[in-house]
């Protein structure tokens, strides 16, 4: 009996290795910081990016605080937790409102080398560019 429970082990260790990551990070998005351009086709006023820093998971920087919410759909499906930040004020706290409601309605993502489109099917959309390599 417990070679067989030895076996069942060995067994599930190697079917989670084998999982994949499917999210956006796995389709050109990883290692990158992208930075917002424009929100709805309006250029964004303010300083706001996202990062993907480990597997299902999108972390960054909105114009007043630090967010993070579970990728939660592969590719090219965008579906976020709910989203949690820290709570500051800032002199941009009207942009970082409309950045985040927007990003929390996005469910389309497209990577093209430097350039990331957050979308949905009803026009929104978020255009990222990217400014940097995330630090390994």
């Amino acid at each position: 009996m417990t070679r067989i429970a030895q076996y069942l082990g060995i067994l599930l260790v190697t079917l989670g290795a084998c999982k994949k990551d499917e999210t956006v990070a796995a389709y050109g998005a990883a290692d990158q910081i992208w930075q917002v351009v424009e929100v709805d086709g309006m250029a964004f006023p303010a300083t706001a990016s996202l990062t993907f820093p480990q597997t299902g998971i999108v972390s960054g920087s909105a114009p007043c605080n630090q967010f993070s919410a579970e990728l939660q759909t592969p590719y090219p499906w965008f579906e976020l937790s709910a989203i949690k930040m820290t709570k500051r004020a800032c002199p941009d706290l009207a942009a970082e409102t409309t950045f985040i409601e927007a990003l929390a309605d996005m469910t389309l993502v497209e990577v093209l080398e430097d350039t990331m489109i957050l979308s949905t099917p009803e026009g929104r959309s978020i255009l990222f560019k990217s400014a940097a390599k995330t630090p390994q």
